[in-house]
């Protein structure tokens, strides 16, 4: 590609650049601004794995869109500009700013190339992708302090081997020979499926593998959605609700979990959301290799 942006700075300011307060005073970039400002928030947002496109100084809808998709990894307003909050969460000591909200930018920050790291077969366009919205989901409910996010990228290593929302694949465990798809979930008391069709139906989805129609009820509810997983099962692997599921299911079980991870029991912590120790290995390693890279090994 033509539009290749130029390296990266190895470390941050530790205050914002002089350019930026002279150019704007009030400390706003926004569309349609110019100028060394804007390099540099360009230039941080292409560090953190959020802007792809040019560095040319001008703010278009490219940076406005790496700054939302920024914002929103951050849980604060979506705006597209950049405010006293913003950058806080991008690692500028602002005089006289209003304190940012809690959130995972509250030291080391969880960034595209810090996860594609922990996922190196990946599309880095499935990161760049979903990554933003699995913060934030983490976000709202939480759980966006580092131990908690880790926990959540592993699982999400361990539920789908990719970063994405998926579809269980078939398998002994839940197909017979010759049998249904997914027919040895049909009439599972303990998923709470009671017809033919409904272990194809309520297979797992998603980041974290939602299975089974009692629990496509209960967090179809626990994200606003009424009985609407049960109508449309499908719709657990929309990116938006899929992470909002993901997140649910942790805070679900939010005091198992910290409590293991706080005693270093990781296959505690994964059999706190799986059951057991199903993808205990990549969840591990995952967990492990996220660790050392925010320095909290």
């Amino acid at each position: 590609m033509s539009n290749v942006s130029p390296p990266v700075p190895q470390t941050m300011p530790d205050s914002i650049p002089e350019s930026i307060n002279d150019a704007l005073g009030l400390v706003l970039i926004q569309p349609g601004d110019a100028g060394n400002a804007v390099k540099t928030i360009q230039l941080r947002l292409h560090e953190l794995g959020f802007f792809q496109g040019l560095v040319d100084g001008i703010y278009g809808n490219i940076t406005a869109g790496a700054v939302a998709a920024f914002q929103r990894a951050q849980d604060l307003t979506p705006t597209g500009s950049v405010d006293h909050l913003t950058l806080q969460a991008l690692g500028y000591d602002v005089d006289n700013a209003p304190p940012a909200n809690p959130s995972p930018a509250s030291g080391p920050v969880i960034s595209v190339p810090t996860v594609a790291k922990m996922f190196p077969d990946v599309p880095l366009v499935n990161i760049q992708k979903y990554l933003p919205l699995v913060l934030q989901a983490l976000g709202q409910l939480g759980l966006g302090d580092l131990p908690m996010v880790l926990m959540a990228l592993a699982t999400i290593r361990a539920e789908t081997g990719n970063f994405s929302p998926i579809d269980e694949y078939q398998s002994k465990y839940n197909t017979a020979p010759g049998g249904a798809p997914f027919g040895l979930y049909d009439f599972r008391k303990d998923l709470g499926n009671n017809a033919p069709g409904d272990g194809a139906r309520f297979k797992g989805r998603g980041f974290v593998q939602l299975t089974g129609k009692n629990n496509y009820f209960r967090y179809s509810q626990e994200v606003g959605l009424g009985d609407q997983l049960l109508k449309t099962p499908g719709a657990a692997n929309e990116s938006v609700i899929a992470a909002r599921i993901l997140a649910a299911f942790l805070k679900d079980h939010e005091a198992e979990i910290r409590n293991a991870l706080a005693q270093g029991n990781l296959t505690a912590a994964r059999k706190a959301v799986n059951g057991g120790t199903h993808g205990l290995e990549q969840f591990q390693i995952a967990f492990q290799k996220g660790s050392s890279l925010v320095g909290i090994a």
